[in-house]
């Protein structure tokens, strides 16, 4: 896959997350979150309201360290083609 067919394949990949209407379960999001930031290179410590919370973002991050953008790329695309997949 070339660099452009990637980002293509990457947004569209965002994009049907996005318009999601259903709740996904936590594990999903953590790892959607932490392929997100390193792809975008956004992966700055989180903070929020609810510490508990921004402990298991910067977990979700710690695991993803050493990803390239455009492996977190593929990672991200692949993990939502396995939750719209395999979702029941």
């Amino acid at each position: 896959m070339t660099s452009e067919e990637l980002d293509i394949a990457f947004k569209n990949a965002v994009k049907s997350i996005n318009n999601h209407q259903e709740p996904f379960p936590a594990d999903v999001l953590l790892r959607l979150y932490a392929y997100y930031k390193r792809a975008t290179n956004d992966a700055h410590q989180p903070s929020g309201r609810k510490p508990h919370i921004s402990a298991f973002k910067t977990n979700a991050l710690f695991q993803t360290r050493g990803l390239t953008p455009d492996e977190a790329k593929e990672l991200y695309i692949e993990a939502v083609n396995q939750y719209f997949l395999y979702r029941k």
